[in-house]
């Protein structure tokens, strides 16, 4: 089923009763999946990548993210798919993926549990060429005011947001949210539109934290080794459009990097590559 339908079926869902309480004990999966040199054309320029043979760091992501929304849309699956916002990303790339290498890749969902805001959860993705590791991710998305059967899970990287003069200045254009949506598959309406984003609590639609987390890394492009960990905490959202700024910093084994906007300061992402 495409994301658009799958989202649509979710969105029905969400206003019936009848969900599941606890997480589905379900993995699903894909094998020999390969990527669409166009698609991944696309994604670089969206991002902000330099287009090379082997993918960016972020990219399997989008390759992933179909299969989580297939888990998350489910009647089983205890929290509402629409207006999830994500919070946290760690993504660890084990080695550089060539372009035309057959992917197998495995989503499931963990660590449902309470949130000062709500209810949280992770999804959970493993990618695999020929049984060898070659990626993981872990994706936390917060549904703002709903419930978990436990306490707070933790477990969230601790980082402080960078200081320091700005490494570049970006223009985030009211369409980045559309655009993204359009190589991602994520067409969660809070990105999509400030009247749906609006329904969801937000002023206008926010950029998606993949995107954000993506360009900021893309800033790095060929200064980050193919064996590395990317974890990223997102902060305020960031409305669209906006004028942000990128703080990098070099670290031990790595890079602190910060989004923040231009003209309040507030901090939109930290981040660490190591």
């Amino acid at each position: 089923m495409a994301l658009g339908a799958l989202y649509a079926k979710a969105a029905v869902g969400a206003v019936l009763p009848g969900r599941g309480k606890t997480l589905p004990d379900r993995e699903i999966a894909r094998e020999g999946l390969t990527v669409d040199l166009g698609h991944l054309a696309d994604y670089a320029r969206v991002c902000g990548f330099a287009l090379t043979d082997t993918l960016p760091m972020t990219y399997p992501h989008v390759l992933a993210f179909p299969l989580q929304v297939e888990l998350m849309a489910c009647r089983a699956f205890p929290l509402p798919l629409p207006g999830l916002v994500h919070v946290a990303n760690r993504i660890t790339a084990h080695r550089a993926i060539r372009a035309g290498e057959p992917l197998d890749v495995r989503v499931r969902a963990e660590r449902f549990a309470a949130h000062p805001k709500g209810a949280q959860v992770d999804l959970v993705a493993a990618v695999s060429v020929a049984g060898e590791p070659v990626w993981d991710g872990r994706s936390t998305y917060l549904a703002r005011g709903g419930s978990a059967p436990t306490g707070f899970a933790g477990e969230m990287p601790e980082m402080s947001d960078v200081d320091g003069p700005a490494s570049a200045v970006w223009r985030v254009e009211k369409d980045t949210g559309r655009r993204y949506a359009a190589v991602s598959g994520d067409v969660n309406p809070i990105h999509l539109n400030p009247l749906t984003a609006r329904a969801f609590g937000f002023p206008r639609a926010i950029a998606h934290g993949m995107w954000t987390a993506a360009r900021a890394v893309a800033a790095l492009q060929g200064r980050v080794p193919d064996a590395a960990t990317y974890e990223v905490l997102f902060r305020k959202p960031l409305l669209l459009p906006s004028a942000v700024e990128l703080v990098t910093q070099p670290a031990r084994g790595g890079w602190n990097l910060s989004v923040r906007n231009r003209r309040t300061s507030a901090a939109h992402l930290a981040a660490q590559v190591h």
